[in-house]
């Protein structure tokens, strides 16, 4: 305990402002540091990685992927997190490479402008932040369904549980970066012990360790079928099955790219943003790729009750195959208890989303494409409008007091999911260039605070991989008879997202930027300049602290 005593004095010490660092791109509009404020890094190691690790767990995890395993079977649910996994490697491979040269905030939309496009910085900027409070608006939809799950809660109306979730995130994100900072780690950790506890009970299930039932096995991948027919059939409808698991994937991932939202507030981001790519990247595909096969291990895809409960909608966690499992190894006392859970989860990515989405318009407002009145920081170097304009936008969730919350939920879930598959997009692209643009402007590679593998191998594939899933992640809703809400809401992305570089390209006259003039320089100087204590563990105890965080 005194080595943990000591190790929070030091982290206490090292706390360093950034009154006196410049996180604006010189060329990409200065602005009046009196007048408008700063933010600042506040944001610790254990901050950094718990909030890319909590912001990226969300429902998906916990209720999104009961829809997968009871569509496509339990094969094919495994095998398309394990694809989406693959691209998400690469995508945050390519971004930790370009955090770590450049640790700004907001960071995402500032690349694609110095290394892309003005007008792609401004389309990924404004589609990110749309992003973020869209998948503000799911979580806070997800916490009213999972609040009805108990009878009692349902005697009370939806707003009400809308406005107090409301008022919390708000609350959390209008102080300090670093109590939103404790608030996430305190919240991640809780999703993590679950998820480990949830898949150490799943082993216990499937090995027949609770009294009374028999070993399970793989006996779900055979019965009912590992990889079920989707709207054909024999291998097409197979295949059309385990491609539907694809997009289901990709919406539990979004949120991944989160630690280079909070590299522009992040202590020692030299060293502290490798660390929780590595980490944190590692973490999440090991929880979703074996959460994604133990959940098909212990829950058939064609159990009556979770197919009822997907059908109608059914509030919180009896949608959830993790409770549905627990119900049918006779476990009583579990259902309630992950519920608390799936709640506490979904507060903490609303939670996240409203900071990443504020982090996205002051990195617009940085690059002059939204208005300067996103600056304006608070004396604790906390963008005040922008929080209030992003977490604004959760009043569209009152919407789900008239339509039912798991019914705007999934509308959410859709909306998101293509936004997120931009935002990876609009990643690799800027990683190409800036790959381009290092060769171009004679810096050696091996140089590099932290240099990503496989390059730009590894960029083109999470390219390809993501554009392929983007065009088609709405082939069911043609294919399977045309259904003009779910086919508008996978969609609606393009004319967005395109309507929106055009605009930009159009008003601004702007240009590809060239490699050998892509803006890879601008406030670097200040961040070499940037002196860090070095740390070191002094004993197995802070050995064990520095590996965790």
């Amino acid at each position: 305990m005194e080595s943990l005593r000591n190790l929070n004095r030091e982290e206490k010490e090292v706390q360093i402002s950034t009154s006196h660092i410049d996180n604006i791109p010189e060329k990409h509009g200065q602005i009046d540091i009196e007048k408008y404020g700063h933010v600042h890094r506040g944001l610790k190691s254990r901050h950094v990685q718990f909030i890319a690790l909590g912001g990226a767990i969300g429902t998906g995890l916990f209720l999104g992927i009961g829809r997968a395993l009871t569509t496509a079977g339990p094969l094919s649910l495994f095998l398309g997190y394990v694809i989406v996994s693959s691209g998400i490697f690469a995508m945050m491979m390519s971004l930790g490479e370009m955090a770590t040269w450049l640790p700004l905030p907001g960071a995402i939309p500032q690349f694609c402008d110095r290394y892309v496009d003005a007008a792609l910085g401004f389309a990924v900027g404004w589609n990110t932040w749309f992003t973020a409070v869209i998948t503000l608006c799911a979580e806070i939809s997800a916490v009213c369904s999972l609040v009805q799950y108990w009878e009692g809660a349902r005697d009370i109306n939806i707003s009400a549980w809308i406005s107090i979730l409301i008022v919390v995130v708000v609350f959390l994100n209008v102080f300090a970066v670093a109590i939103y900072g404790e608030a996430e780690f305190i919240f991640a950790s809780i999703k993590v012990l679950t998820i480990i506890g949830l898949l150490i009970l799943a082993l216990i299930i499937d090995l027949g360790g609770v009294p009374g039932q028999e070993r399970l096995g793989f006996h779900y991948w055979k019965h009912p079928d590992p990889m079920k027919n989707y709207i054909s059939t024999g291998s097409t409808g197979r295949f059309l099955g385990f491609w539907a698991t694809l997009v289901n994937a990709a919406f539990s991932f979004g949120g991944v790219e989160m630690v280079a939202v909070a590299a522009g507030e992040s202590e020692d981001p030299r060293r502290n943003i490798p660390k929780a790519v590595r980490r944190i990247f590692w973490r999440i595909i090991t929880f979703y790729i074996l959460g994604s096969l133990a959940v098909g291990l212990i829950c058939p895809s064609d159990d009556p009750n979770l197919l009822k409960a997907i059908a109608d909608g059914a509030p919180g966690a009896a949608r959830s195959p993790w409770v549905i499992a627990i119900n049918r190894a006779g476990i009583k006392a579990l259902p309630s208890i992950i519920n608390v859970v799936i709640i506490t989860s979904a507060s903490s990515a609303a939670n996240a989303f409203v900071y990443t989405g504020s982090r996205y318009l002051y990195a617009l407002a940085q690059n002059g494409q939204a208005p300067k009145l996103f600056l304006k920081c608070t004396g604790r170097g906390v963008p005040l409008y922008a929080v209030m304009a992003t977490a604004s936008v959760s009043l569209l969730t009152f919407m789900s007091t008239s339509s039912g919350s798991s019914i705007v939920f999934q509308w959410f879930q859709n909306l998101t999911t293509i936004s997120n598959l931009f935002t990876w997009m609009s990643i690799s692209v800027a990683y190409i260039r800036f790959y381009a643009a290092l060769a171009a402007q004679g810096v050696d590679r091996s140089t590099l605070h932290f240099r990503s593998p496989l390059q730009p191998y590894l960029a083109w594939y999470g390219l390809v991989l993501f554009a392929v899933v983007t065009v088609f992640n709405g082939f069911d809703t043609i294919a399977g008879g045309f259904n003009w809400q779910s086919f508008i809401t996978c969609y609606i992305g393009f004319p967005i997202f395109f309507g929106l570089f055009t605009f930009w390209k159009l008003l601004k006259r702007t240009k590809w930027r060239k490699a050998v003039e892509a803006d890879i320089q601008s406030s670097k100087a200040a961040l070499d300049a940037m002196e860090w204590p070095v740390r070191e563990p002094r004993n197995w105890v802070e050995k064990l602290w520095f590996w965790i965080a």
